[in-house]
């Protein structure tokens, strides 16, 4: 093995790999080193969000959506068939495979750029040195003229309700149910917490979501979170704000869940419950306690504006550091560190990450929020148009939601876009795009969209904000 490379990553996720995939590109050393350990024991990059996060809980999404839609939408088609049958173990070898297949892409990938993939534990132990375990524990030290810390994060447990793998389990356990729960709890109405509640919700479960503070999605626009709620509600997630949850008692077949409500404590019977409160970032044993690294109150790695910690040559990227815990935010930041290290130029607009719900409707957004902007005393226009006025949506039978456009009312600068409904999370590259090169309202009001297209929402939404809709009333 060799010991000496121009860059070490420690993690394989898609921060890490990608930042030693584009180092490669370069020419430069590199090695990747990651311990992930999956359930039977084996060992697979892509993090968390490969085997058991973004991709695992996409698969399942997908087929449930399908599910229900079978079970509740094709009727209005005209299509009949018996009533549908869910078959979760082939559900979960669909999703497995598709695993499979994607982590042994991110192998392949490696391979190929001649980067040496070290399966183990990696730690920063200062002077530009690596400790790396391998899994059968041998220990050796690595030189690095780079080090990237890209060690990702861990859900969150809650210690009144400590996990147990089996009915109080975190995202990962959620996603490998080899059963319909008759009840599921979830704890935690964030992202992770609705989608997997859309998920078991959809195949028949019985759920009830409950949210320790008072407002439903925080982060998102407060048109879109209202709107998110009420049609959570149709398709049965029973949400309950400031509902903090005190216990978890397990019997031989259930949970009973105290949760507190208006000061009143309550109880209730669960098959299964999930917490989904939040994930942490992954810094244990990561570095020696004399290498110079720094946390943050919250436990994230300090870096700049750059991914630079305050030790020259070592950089921190992904989940592990402040910002959104997103994938595609995580390996941006390698692409950016990477290029870097190489001597480019680089930088990263943390003003214009994407953000994705994928539930039923789903929810993205990107840029500011209404609120944000009052409380910055911005003056901004707005301009709303529901996907009950799109053709395409109402042809998908998918009409539920909306598109929010948000410009400066000193030059019409799109600041920010909220949508909710159907093919959300692929309408907002469009604006993603359109606020990186600073467009106004009125760039996209001129830009030609296809009919009959989800993507009019767009159009008609920027159109909106000059009062200017073609297909929907103008608010005055």
């Amino acid at each position: 093995m060799n010991k000496n490379f121009d860059v070490i990553v420690i993690g394989g996720g898609p921060a890490g790999y990608i930042a030693a995939i584009r180092a490669s590109q370069y020419g430069l050393s590199v090695a990747c080193i990651d311990e992930w350990k999956n359930r039977d024991g084996s060992n697979s990059f892509g993090g968390t969000c490969l085997n058991a996060g973004c991709i695992p809980s996409k698969a399942l999404l997908e087929s449930s959506e399908l599910f229900h839609r079978a079970s509740h939408e094709f009727p209005e088609h005209g299509i009949n068939i018996n009533t549908p049958v869910i078959d979760i173990k082939a559900m979960q070898k669909r999703k497995n495979d598709i695993v499979k297949q994607l982590t042994g892409g991110v192998a392949g990938l490696l391979k190929v750029n001649k980067i040496e993939a070290l399966v183990g534990h990696g730690k920063f132990m200062g002077l530009n040195q690596v400790e790396f375990t391998d899994s059968k524990g041998n220990v050796n030290t690595l030189q690095g003229k780079h080090i990237v810390l890209a060690s990702g994060s861990s859900p969150i447990e809650l210690k009144a309700i400590p996990f147990d793998d089996k009915r109080i389990v975190d995202s990962w356990g959620a996603l490998d149910f080899t059963e319909v729960p008759s009840s599921l709890a979830v704890v935690g109405a964030g992202v992770i917490g609705l989608e997997l509640g859309s998920v078991w919700g959809r195949l028949g479960s019985e759920v009830e979501i409950f949210e320790a503070s008072p407002d439903f999605l925080s982060l998102v626009d407060r048109d879109v979170a209202k709107e998110a709620k009420t049609q959570f509600n149709k398709l049965g997630l029973n949400i309950h704000l400031d509902a903090k949850v005190t216990a978890a008692n397990k019997t031989e077949s259930s949970i009973n869940l105290t949760y507190i409500k208006d000061n009143e404590k309550i109880e209730k019977e669960f098959d299964r419950v999930v917490v989904a409160v939040g994930r942490k970032p992954h810094t244990d044993n990561l570095f020696s306690m004399d290498s110079g690294i720094t946390l943050d109150e919250s436990g994230c790695i300090n870096v700049d504006k750059q991914c630079q910690t305050s030790i020259p040559n070592v950089y921190a990227i992904g989940d592990c550091v402040r910002g959104p815990m997103l994938a595609h935010k995580g390996s941006e930041e390698g692409v950016m560190v990477a290029e870097i290290i190489a001597g480019d130029i680089a930088e990263l607009n943390y003003d214009i990450i994407p953000s994705v719900i994928y539930t039923s409707p789903e929810i993205a957004w990107a840029g500011k929020n209404e609120l944000e902007l009052k409380n910055a005393d911005i003056e901004y226009k707005v301009g709303l148009f529901p996907f009950a006025a799109s053709g395409r949506a109402i042809t998908m039978e998918q009409t539920s939601g909306m598109v929010k456009m948000i410009s400066s009312k000193e030059n019409d600068q799109i600041l920010g876009v909220h949508i909710i409904g159907p093919m959300a999370g692929e309408l907002i590259g469009e604006v993603v795009l359109a606020m990186e090169f600073e467009a106004s309202s009125e760039d996209i009001q001129r830009t030609i969209h296809a009919h009959p297209s989800l993507s009019e929402a767009i159009h008609e939404a920027s159109l909106a904000v000059d009062k200017r809709a073609l297909n929907y009333p103008n608010k005055k």
